[in-house]
């Protein structure tokens, strides 16, 4: 569900209220609650304090806390590190630190009669609990759930309320992978009358869509917290992306009973709509009034949502808004890199961007439920979304994970999670879980997947379920049934046993719900047309899962992106494959042996033409590939040139001089160029008529002379959410980036701004992220700032034996 969070402008960046009701700090004194409008959202972001230990009778509300420290929330205590060899929770982890931390906050809040106070988390890591005024309201074992809890009848009548929560990650390793620790999504106070929308309540879907108009059923959810029966009406009122009206009605008239919830349904139409999509990603608003008998607003919501037409074939694959297209999807876990799992939505907005940038269209929350800022994001930027639930059933993974508690809460969570999503027009999938080891019980494995599947069909019969099976030939899921009780088929890797499964049942609609990056992995998904597409592992390089790898590396670089967001070569190569404009990369590749047939100096530009597609895989896989020329080793010796572009014909040059055309192999395999290394310039550039200058361009470097500072934008805001990368290169006197530069550059920033984080990337820099200090990795390193209010405000970089460099920003409010 869209809350009345509303951050249609901003996204998450503004906390607005229904009615005209805006508190900037939380104190509802009676003058100010005796003009509420029906509904009041407050953000509870600051004041929060925090102690990092598990101190007696800290729920209590007569606590001495002023010794605690002072924090605001979103917050992830552990991703302040530091790094150890000897954490608990290990590679798994990160091995960054684990235990128990509280959080403790005053509500300046006088309850009325008649009105009702929920307090709502949107993630707590992990095994959480809440207390108002030393009583327990709620526990939650599991930290991605979103949670809501009644705190009414707890408020003291004086005013004065104390809230404590408990957060334990103690169980580590408990998730898959980097978790995060604390309060670390968004948390808001809602205040409501004793009639009202509960969370999640408000549903709107796309009945009928055809060219003449939509019909949207509509169904809202209406509880009586009172003790009387109350008589209600729902009227809806629908505006478009223009903010205009363009539709109302009212609902079937209802009697909910005291302490009961009725479900009030309606339609209604909108005649030609613009549709939400990848290319136009418009989206409504439908205003949802619940009216007493004398025509008084109870309660109102505002809900986000978009009109579209999604759907699985068997026999052509995916389809939106009456296209059929390929799912050219990534995996991303839920941590910002730098800044742990509190992510700002701006390091959110930068990473998607530039996947949808080099091509990428769907995005899998591996393996668990985003924040809903997340899909807010994926809602405007156009992308679509497999929203994934579990990682575990009944069967563990590691010895403290949500195997203990799957039998008695995943109803529940899989109920919360559905309702709270269930508007985003992003979602096109429900995924019920990630390599589920309960398939090697098919008795057990059906049990839990039916529990599931009721659940999500019935709060949500728009969208299919699959689920990623986990080597299902082994353990028969295609022959004992479990396979075919999922809408949509999924399976990580392994793409031809897919294609076999397809092929068995043509009835199935499949899609790779984790894959490779090889070529091997994609073509199976290009050529076959039944394959709806695939979700890559991963899309940026994330937190955690070092264990394979062990000490000192603290994470997993299986991304398009590297950890601060930039492009590595395999987001390269895959850009060429899945973009639809004009792509060309250049890049070194050092094993000599991976060269096709030696091109050097033959077939200019004066060249025979060439067929414009030649069925030839080039010989020998890529070995190391190098984004530079200029190779450890300056003498004369044998490289190999390596093109990634889905250019038709594509002309390489060294100094100058043609090295010849080669056109596209249909295999996607990258195209090479074998010379003989001289230091200078080489360049790809594009020669299919009518694209324009498309090129790409490696020079060698000479030695470092001074740091370069490229921000991603010149103001930036001043909120949570807000944040832009100051990306600094060493490069050379010509301005050319010099790769093998490592020294420690030290970050600061003077004015109305903040340093916030640095980082680089690397696999084994223990550096705190926290740290103004941070060596550059491959010539480059990344400061993360924000502003701090209105004004002007400088960072500088500096570094021993080169020049510095500063920039200035602007800090907006």
């Amino acid at each position: 569900m869209h809350r009345t969070d509303d951050r249609s402008a901003r996204i998450g960046r503004r906390l607005r209220m229904h009615g005209a009701v805006a508190m900037a700090a939380l104190c509802l004194c009676p003058a100010i609650a005796a003009r509420a409008a029906p509904r009041a959202v407050t953000a509870l972001a600051d004041g929060w304090r925090f102690i990092q230990a598990d101190p007696k009778d800290a729920e209590a509300a007569t606590l001495d806390d002023k010794a605690w420290r002072t924090v605001s929330v979103p917050h992830d205590w552990a991703i302040a590190g530091p790094f150890d060899a000897n954490a608990k929770a290990a590679g798994e982890n990160g091995f960054l630190p684990s235990g128990v931390a509280w959080y403790r906050r005053t509500l300046d809040l006088t309850p009325r009669p008649g009105r009702r106070y929920f307090v709502e988390f949107d993630g707590i890591m992990e095994r959480s609990g809440v207390w108002v005024n030393g009583h327990h309201v709620g526990y939650r074992p599991m930290g991605y759930v979103s949670q809501r809890f009644d705190i009414t009848r707890h408020l003291d009548a004086d005013g004065r309320t104390v809230m404590a929560v408990r957060a334990d990650t103690s169980a580590a390793p408990s998730s898959r992978w980097y978790t995060g620790a604390g309060i670390y999504r968004r948390v808001r106070l809602i205040e409501t009358g004793d009639v009202h929308i509960p969370q999640g309540g408000a549903y709107v879907r796309t009945a009928r869509l055809d060219a003449s108009g939509a019909t949207l059923a509509i169904a809202t959810d209406v509880h009586n917290a009172g003790v009387a029966a109350n008589d209600v009406k729902v009227e809806v009122v629908l505006t478009g992306p223009d903010g205009r009206e363009v539709a109302r009605t009212m609902l079937p008239a209802a009697t909910v009973a005291a302490d009961r919830t009725v479900t009030v349904q309606g339609e209604i139409a909108v005649p030609h709509p613009r549709r939400w999509d990848i290319k136009d990603p418009v989206q409504y608003r439908a205003t949802i009034r619940i009216l007493g008998a004398d025509g008084t607003t109870l309660d109102d919501d505002t809900v986000r949502f978009g009109i579209r037409d999604a759907r699985f074939d068997p026999a052509t694959g995916f389809w939106l808004n009456g296209r059929n297209f390929k799912l050219k999807g990534v995996a991303l876990h839920h941590d910002g890199g730098a800044v742990g799992a509190a992510v700002p939505l701006d390091v959110w907005r930068q990473r998607l961007s530039t996947l949808k940038a080099q091509g990428v269209n769907a995005i899998r929350t591996a393996h668990n439920v985003p924040s809903p800022e997340f899909l807010d994001l994926a809602d405007e930027l156009g992308l679509l979304v497999m929203d994934e639930l579990f990682d575990q059933w009944n069967v563990a993974k590691t010895p403290e994970d949500y195997h203990l508690f799957f039998g008695d809460w995943h109803q529940r969570d899989t109920l919360d999670m559905v309702r709270r999503d269930r508007n985003h027009p992003s979602i096109v999938l429900w995924s019920a879980g990630n390599e589920i080891h309960d398939t090697a019980y098919p008795v057990q494995a059906k049990a839990a997947l039916r529990s599931i599947l009721d659940i999500v069909h019935a709060a949500d019969p728009s969208r299919p379920v699959t689920m990623a099976l986990f080597r299902p030939n082994v353990t028969k899921d295609y022959d004992n049934g479990l396979a075919d009780m999922l809408d949509v088929v999924g399976q990580n890797y392994r793409e031809n046993e897919l294609i076999a499964a397809s092929r068995q049942n043509p009835k199935r609609s499949i899609v790779g719900t984790e894959n490779a990056h090889n070529r091997v992995n994609w073509l199976p998904v290009r050529d076959y047309a039944p394959f709806s597409g695939m979700f890559l592992w991963t899309g940026v390089d994330y937190l955690g899962e070092a264990n394979r790898s062990g000490w000192p590396n603290v994470q997993n670089p299986a991304g398009l992106l590297d950890r601060t967001g930039r492009q590595k070569i395999s987001g390269m190569e895959r850009e060429s494959w899945w973009s639809a404009r004009p792509v060309v990369h250049v890049v070194r590749n050092a094993d000599p042996a991976a060269a096709g047939p030696a091109t050097d100096g033959a077939g200019g530009p004066n060249q025979p033409a060439l067929p414009t597609m030649i069925a030839v895989a080039t010989p020998k896989p890529k070995v190391a590939l190098f984004d530079d020329w200029t190779p450890a080793n300056a003498a004369p010796h044998d490289e190999t040139i390596e093109v990634y572009s889905n250019c038709r014909q594509v002309e390489a040059f060294l100094n100058g001089r043609s090295l010849g055309v080669q056109p596209l192999h249909q295999d996607a395999s990258p195209r090479r160029w074998s010379v003989r290394y001289a230091p200078g310039e080489v360049r790809a550039t594009c020669r299919d008529p009518g694209v324009g200058t498309v090129t790409d361009i490696l020079r060698t470097a000479g030695k470092p002379a001074r740091i370069v500072l490229e921000p991603d934008r010149s103001s930036v805001g001043s909120s949570f959410d807000d944040l832009t990368y100051v990306r600094a290169r060493v490069v050379d006197a010509t301005g050319t980036t010099v790769p093998e530069d490592g020294r420690r550059l030290r970050f600061a920033v003077d004015g109305a701004g903040t340093l916030v984080a640095t980082d680089n990337g690397s696999s084994v820099d223990h550096t705190p992220f926290a740290s103004p200090e941070r060596a550059v990795l491959g010539g480059h390193a990344v400061a993360l700032v924000r502003g701090a209010g209105s004004g002007r405000f400088r960072v500088t970089a500096t570094a021993d034996g080169v020049a510095g460099d500063s920039i200035q920003l602007t800090a907006t409010r």
